[in-house]
Order: C-alpha cells, then structure tokens, then sequence
C-alpha cells in the first residue's frame, strides 16, 4: 500500500553558519535516518562559507582579494560559480549589484574591521570601476585574476547560493520536498506531503518587532529579501543601511525598507534583491518588469508597497 502523508514524519534540521544559521524543513518516512543528510547539508553550507567568506583571513575568495593585479589565481570549482554570477546580475543590473565593493563594506564598519574614517573617505574617493571590468574568469581552467587592485565582497550572493547547495544536497538524499534557509534567504521544493505550497512569510521593515507584512505560498522557487532594518550604523542620528551605494563607495542614503525578490534559484534572488535595493522603486521597477523579475518593494512610514510580477500589487 501506497504510503501517505500521515505516514511520513517532519524533520527540523539547522545549525551554525555564516554568522546564522542554516535550516531544512521536509518530511520522510519514519524509517528514514536523517543524520547522514544532516551531515551533508552542514558539510555544503560549511564549504561555501571556507570558500567565500570575507571574514575568514585563508578563504579562497581573500585569496584573491590578496593577489596582485594581472596573476592569475587556482580558485574551486563552486567559487567561480558565484563569481561568474555576481558579474553577470552586476552588467545585468547597470552596475546596481556589484561584488567590487570590499573596501567600502570593511570601511564602513560591516566587515571583520571596525569603521574606519580614513578608509572611508579612501572609499568614497576612489574613481570604480564595476567589477565586471576587472575581474576576468577563467571557468574551464578555475581560475581568474583581476586587472586593477580591488577587494571583492560576495555578502549579497553567498548565502543565497548557500542555500541552493543545501537543497542541493538534500536531494542527493532523496529528499525531494522541503524548505531550506540561510537567514533570509529560503527555497521552496516541491510541495508539502498534503500537496500543498511552502508558507512563508515576508517580514514586516521594523527594526523592533518581527512580524509578518505578507504572506508567499511557493514552490519549486527561491525567496529572499534584503532591507536596512536589521543590519545598519547610526551615523548623527541617521541610519545606515549595510547596502553599499557603489556610485558612492558608502551606504545607501535613502533605500526602500527592503526589497523582496523570487526567482528559480536562491542565488538570483539573493543578488538581485540587493540590486533593488540599491535601483530603488523608481529604477528598479522598470529594469523589473524588461527582465520578469518578480519584486516586492516596502517603505517605512506611509508610502504604499510597489511590486511586478508574482507580487504584482
């Protein structure tokens, strides 16, 4: 006899990683041993955090960050992935979503250094160029190298990707259905054992509270929101979004509250919300709408959320 969902058992499996944590919702049958898949989702999580962590002084991607203009770096596999993307979103974007922005996220203050005043006024002189004019990839032979002294920072992607690796190995468990989170950044597969759609929610912008603003049901997509409401400096009384203006070499000056966006994979939408939240509603809608982005933007105060696509309003 065909086995049903009341048959099957719920499993809640998380840990440390990337200064949060990681999450894996799905159900199994009861005689399903869960430690190997657990073992295996850590373990992804854990390799793209070694691989691209600014934090971490030997990960492949400060490797980089410390070679010299023109030598050529051996970088893994899943790295250049990333990097590839992140270039990619960034000409997609007109530069709104940049990987090139290191020394202005340690400068001000939301890397592994505390703010430093001299490194941001270097910051915010410095005439950029966009990362996708200076760092060339090899993908056949690994490897890439940059034409100009520049400090990649992959804090918009990472996680996102993160998570497309823990789904990733998950399936390679036979789990074929779950929810799988890195902070905010989450991915729906397939469908609850009732057939019903991943319930989640898309937070409410208050840095006070955490309650829901609305309700997603998804499947078989990615969802992932970026927003200056839980990661930002008070600067005279003004806050400071964590989103670097990459025009400015700083923080964006007046962002949306967040900007959520779905897309197939947690990758894409983890970087191109960040890019939203830069683009704002007033460019990011139309650049939205040419490329079927689907994005939710919201604001503090009484301005009226904007969106296109599946959050078409």
């Amino acid at each position: 006899m065909p086995k049903t969902f009341t048959d099957l058992t719920r499993h809640t499996l998380n840990g440390p990683t990337m200064a949060t944590r990681w999450s894996a919702l799905f159900h199994a049958p009861a005689d399903f041993d869960a430690e190997p898949a657990r073992l295996a989702m850590a373990n992804a999580v854990t390799e793209v955090d070694e691989q691209m962590s600014s934090w971490k002084p030997d990960s492949d991607l400060n490797r980089l960050n410390a070679a010299s203009p023109g030598e050529w770096i051996t970088l893994p596999e899943r790295l250049i992935t990333v990097l590839a993307a992140g270039l990619t979103i960034g000409q997609a974007s007109g530069g709104a979503f940049d990987i090139g922005m290191g020394d202005a996220v340690s400068a001000w203050g939301f890397g592994p250094d505390a703010a430093d005043e001299d490194r941001i006024k270097a910051a915010r002189l410095l005439s950029r160029s966009p990362a996708h004019d200076i760092l060339e990839l090899d993908t056949a032979g690994g490897r890439a190298r940059k034409h100009a002294d520049m400090r990649f920072d992959l804090n918009g992607i990472a996680k996102g990707y993160g998570v497309d690796y823990l789904t990733e190995a998950a399936r390679e468990h036979g789990i074929d259905a779950g929810l799988f989170a890195i902070d905010g950044e989450l991915r729906a597969l397939g469908l609850q054992p009732d057939g019903a759609s991943w319930t989640i929610a898309v937070e409410l912008p208050d840095p006070d509270a955490r309650a829901p603003h609305s309700i997603l049901e998804l499947h078989d997509a990615a969802v992932a929101t970026s927003g200056d409401y839980r990661h930002f400096i008070d600067v005279g009384g003004h806050r400071l979004s964590h989103t670097m203006d990459p025009r400015l070499g700083m923080p964006l000056r007046q962002p949306p509250a967040s900007a959520t966006v779905i897309a197939r994979d947690c990758m894409s939408a983890d970087a191109w919300a960040t890019a939203m939240m830069v683009l704002g509603k007033a460019r990011g809608l139309p650049l939205a709408e040419k490329l079927g982005i689907s994005v939710l933007f919201l604001y503090h105060g009484s301005e009226k959320p904007a969106g296109c696509g599946m959050f078409a309003p």
